[in-house]
């Protein structure tokens, strides 16, 4: 692959390396009203709906995300199909579980000769492109264009790969960057044709680096702890087994900056790409601010465990910050060149996170806070505003819906459904149920390989791999999945519903494995 140096080279680069979005130089003509609409998704990365005000959080405010809610609709049960950052953009591809799609696990190749949807879009007139964080180890076919972070990318002065698999590095901060190259393709792509657009953005990532505006965001103030920070598990042995505590995973040095290794060379290590201002910024904030104050304090305990909570949160919020303003940076553009009433605009999330639930960050459990995943959808004059939309929607169904919105056949291999008729308010036979599976262990947080079902009341999970079990949770009565009802006396009947249930679901996604594991004597 060519390398090329673009340092300096972005119009509105600040001296401190932040990207200032400005109106655009050309804004392309529109050659008549198209019925189709353009289709912008902006995908995050590990934002928790837990920190985003239109889902009623008291953590932060997200204006610009809660727009997109406030101007069309809300899902409030949008689930994952497997909580973990590279198979959740495959299910969003392909519109297939794991087990179909291949790609179960982080840090493999995604299978590019395996249909994908925005090549329905293309053979419907689409332009199609993806910018930003992709994470798939591949370049898959359905786009135009592509430039694309290589794997995780980085927070500052970020390589990107394009299409013609050229790296280039870009000055500034990576929400700024993405952002900024996706208005360069709307103002240079063919206005004759309606659009889809990914926009992929890094943030909420770990290691949380926030943009140097942010620094310090939330210093003022003190975050409560969650209901659950001190969790016991007792009764639930994956709960107890893992490795993603704020206590013992969260690393000081690489997660929380204290004394930060600023010297060390090295591609991976994100400091080592800092411009001398960037720098500057850092260490006046995390060493002379940060890290003074933990070498002050010499904590230990619970003193300990509840300051990296606060610095945490308050690291992943700031990060945060810059995901929402960015957002709006593109909604202004779509109202400035009138792009706004035909364009769908989407804002979702890989998957959930936990914000110190249970005493973790990460995610990969079939528990809430990491099934969950944020999807608010604005389309004017078809999705009426202030929507609300309960029922369970799956990772599976957002290929299908968009295919729906564009006026694009759905290839009969997707697994997934549309969900258009809920956004439009009409009555229309929904699933009860969501089927899931998660493969990855025991690296990196050592979370049990299981799958398992939710309902609107409740949650039946297998766990296995080394060890084999089940979980029962009533989330009505119990909505922290505190207590495993699985094998208490007086929920035989439940369980064995519940079961059937699970089966029927394992067969009609074709999980073959789980089909093997299910039918296996306990």
């Amino acid at each position: 692959m060519r390398r090329k140096t673009m340092a300096g080279s972005l119009v509105g680069l600040t001296i401190m390396g932040t990207l200032l979005l400005t109106a655009p130089a050309y804004t392309p003509k529109q050659q008549g009203a198209s019925p189709r609409p353009n289709v912008i998704f902006i995908f995050s990365d590990d934002h928790a709906y837990q920190a985003i005000s239109a889902y009623g959080s008291k953590l932060v405010k997200t204006p610009n995300i809660d727009r997109i809610a406030n101007e069309g609709a809300i899902l409030h049960n949008n689930v994952v199909t497997n909580s973990i950052c590279g198979p959740s953009r495959a299910t969003l591809l392909t519109g297939k579980f794991s087990h179909l799609n291949g790609y179960t696990v982080n840090e493999r190749s995604f299978e590019i000769n395996q249909p994908v949807f925005p090549e329905a879009l293309q053979k419907n007139g689409y332009q199609t492109a993806w910018i930003g964080k992709m994470h798939l180890g591949s370049l898959p076919n359905g786009f135009d264009y592509l430039n694309v972070l290589p794997g995780q990318g980085q927070y500052y002065n970020p390589d990107f790969i394009n299409s013609k698999k050229d790296t280039v590095r870009y000055p500034g901060y990576v929400t700024n960057v993405t952002t900024k190259l996706s208005l360069d393709w709307l103002n240079q792509r063919d206005a004759a044709k309606p659009f889809f657009l990914v926009v992929g953005h890094k943030a909420t990532h770990r290691e949380w680096l926030p943009d140097l505006p942010d620094l310090g965001a939330y210093d003022n103030v003190t975050f409560p702890l969650p209901a659950t920070f001190y969790d016991d598990y007792k009764g639930r042995e994956a709960a107890r087994d893992q490795d993603m505590t704020i206590d013992k995973t969260m690393r000081l040095k690489e997660d929380l900056k204290v004394h930060a290794d600023y010297e060390r060379k090295g591609r991976l290590n994100a400091y080592s790409r800092f411009s001398p201002e960037q720098k500057k910024a850092f260490v006046d904030y995390y060493e002379n601010k940060v890290s003074k104050e933990f070498d002050d304090k010499k904590l230990t305990g619970k003193a300990l465990v509840e300051w990296k909570y606060q610095r945490y949160l308050r690291d992943y919020l700031s990060v945060a910050n810059s995901l929402d303003r960015n957002i709006g940076e593109l909604l202004n553009y779509l109202d400035k060149t009138g792009l706004a009433k035909n364009t769908v605009v989407i804002y979702a999330s890989d998957q959930g996170f936990y914000l110190g639930e249970h005493g973790w960050f990460d995610k990969r459990f079939i528990y809430e806070e990491s099934l969950k995943t944020p999807f608010v959808i604005r389309y004017p004059g078809v999705i009426k505003p202030h929507t609300q939309i309960n029922q369970l929607v799956s990772n599976i169904d957002w290929a299908p819906t968009v295919l729906n919105l564009t006026g694009t056949s759905i290839p009969k291999e997707i697994q997934g459904e549309s969900f258009l008729p809920l956004l439009k308010g009409q009555k229309t036979p929904w699933r009860k149920e969501a089927y899931y599976h998660y493969y990855e262990y025991p690296q990196p947080h050592h979370v049990y390989p299981h799958f398992g079902l939710r309902t609107d009341q409740y949650k039946l999970v297998r766990f296995y791999g080394p060890k084999d079990f089940w979980e029962l949770y009533d989330l009505k009565k119990d909505p922290n999945e505190l207590h495993n009802l699985y094998g208490q006396k007086s929920y035989e009947a439940l369980t064995a519903d519940l079961k059937t249930k699970l089966r029927v679901q394992i067969q009609t996604y074709k999980d073959d494995e789980a089909l093997k594991l299910f039918d296996r004597t306990l």
